[in-house]
């Protein structure tokens, strides 16, 4: 004998079940996306930045957005005695700029080895060691960031601060792919100066 209502109970139970599972999965894949996107956003696109009053150096390193421009203006408003500028930008610094004239501030413009930032980090931590600079004052792009401050806290004892420059929006799809590349081969596979 069959119990009216019985057959439409058990079909009610497995579209429950259906829907409890999809929602287990649906939380197995959203959570790891939603917590990378928010560690992206922390890491590379809104990273804490800035800088005090005076440091020893401004260090514009190589890479996109107007990094030169910015490290000459805080060197202009005296924000520090020297611009240190990688010469590993993407395009080739003037040599007005590292042969100044009339200017209140010193410039060293250097060709880093390796040409990365691990090479940029290298050679400012010997210049710190050789003047006895305390503070940096890194200029990057927000997505380099991160990064940057590792690399430079591996070679130099001082304190180091970042300031950025905008990066256009087509640039951070790749900036983002690229960093966390070289986030991870900081972070594992070069943990030396």
């Amino acid at each position: 004998m069959r119990l009216p209502g019985r057959p439409e109970a058990g079909r009610a139970s497995r579209r429950s079940a259906r829907r409890k599972r999809w929602r287990r999965v649906a939380a197995v894949l959203v959570v790891p996306l939603v917590a990378f996107c928010l560690v992206t956003a922390r890491l590379l696109i809104w990273p804490a930045q800035g800088m005090p009053a005076r440091v020893n150096a401004v260090v514009v390193l190589g890479g996109l957005g107007d990094r030169l421009g910015r490290g000459l203006e805080l060197a202009r408003q005296g924000r520090a005695p020297v611009l240190v500028v990688s010469e590993g930008l993407p395009f080739q610094v003037l040599r007005s700029v590292c042969a100044p004239h009339g200017v209140s501030f010193q410039v060293i413009c250097f060709q880093p080895d390796p040409g990365t930032t691990q090479g940029e980090a290298e050679f400012v931590g010997r210049l710190a060691r050789r003047y006895h600079w305390r503070s940096v004052a890194l200029v990057v792009t927000p997505d380099q960031d991160t990064r940057a401050r590792i690399r430079f806290g591996r070679c130099f004892v001082g304190q180091v601060y970042v300031v950025t420059t905008p990066l256009s929006a087509s640039s951070w799809p790749y900036a983002i792919a690229y960093q966390w590349a070289a986030m991870f081969k900081a972070e594992v596979l070069q943990r030396a100066c």
